[in-house]
């Protein structure tokens, strides 16, 4: 992908609103999954839908009508960002489905001795084969783009020595093949006032995601980092290492949400002073303006 892909004509308003997280603002409701609106070039397109089907009613009291929704990118196959896709599409038809293949395939975790699935539910994975025949969904393998000037990342390389993308997950149940995820994939596009990124968990690695989307889009500086972080687990180190990256980068703004975990999000709030907030449900960040073609 050519940098030129998302240079900039004109600017304007945009915002991103988090409909699903662990943690909710008063009055709305919370699980472990992750949602994002964003609300750009006179689109509304979804990324990723939560665990279950309380996106639908925390849409309705945040005053957003899902059925105007255009676009639902997932992030990954995993049951807690995919739970609510075929009760989004029964209000959004119309809507497209950006998937990455491997995104279906059966996912499973071990905690010790206990064996969970964690991959999509049954009818997720129908609502999208049957979308499929009809042309409405979109496999993301590679860079694609949404919305002109928006784009989701399809496969991340994995480059850093530091980051931990494993984990205790599967494809079998037997739990002899490890799951690299490599269905995990982000999402950015340019705002009036830098780059802007979306993470879901960040399988990948928070580092090797960014380290990518700069490479794609040409930016030597990223304004936004939204999302999971999938550092709940991470050593002081890497997690050490990964603010160091967001310094590196500039990031003006940091939300953090869903799998960062408490104490990588203690400190973040600790090293980047005033450049961080949390996702809580209801949170909507208000940006300058996007860019498009």
């Amino acid at each position: 992908m050519s940098a030129s892909l998302i240079s900039s004509t004109r600017y304007s308003e945009l915002s991103i609103t988090t409909l699903v997280n662990d943690t909710a603002s008063e009055g709305l409701a919370c699980e472990h999954g992750l949602s994002f609106l964003i609300q750009y070039a006179g689109r509304q397109i979804l990324f990723d839908t939560g665990q279950s089907n309380i996106i639908l009613e925390n849409a309705r009291l945040l005053g957003i009508n899902l059925a105007e929704t255009e676009a639902i990118i997932l992030s990954h196959g995993h049951y807690d960002h995919t739970g609510g896709l075929s009760a989004v599409l029964a209000v959004a038809p119309q809507a497209t489905v950006y998937v990455h293949p491997a995104a279906l395939n059966p996912k499973f975790s071990r905690n010790n001795s206990r064996v969970r699935a964690v991959g999509m539910s049954d009818s997720a994975k129908k609502a999208i084969t049957n979308k499929a025949g009809s042309g409405k969904v979109l496999w993301t393998e590679a860079p694609t783009e949404v919305s002109p000037g928006l784009f989701v990342t399809g496969q991340i390389p994995r480059t850093t020595d530091f980051e931990d993308v494993g984990g205790r997950f599967f494809i079998d149940r037997d739990c002899r093949e490890a799951d690299v995820l490599p269905d995990d994939q982000a999402v950015f596009f340019k705002s009036a006032n830098g780059l802007v990124v979306l993470l879901g968990c960040a399988h990948s690695g928070t580092v090797n995601t960014l380290n990518y989307v700069a490479g794609l889009s040409g930016a030597e500086s990223i304004y936004t980092v939204m999302g999971g972080m999938h550092l709940l687990n991470a050593s002081l180190e890497q997690i050490r290492r990964t603010i160091e990256v967001f310094r590196q980068y500039n990031v003006r703004k940091v939300g953090l949400a869903h799998c960062t975990g408490n104490n990588p999000i203690e400190q973040f709030e600790k090293a980047l002073v005033d450049r961080c907030s949390r996702c809580s449900a209801g949170m909507r960040m208000h940006l300058s303006g996007y860019r498009s073609l």
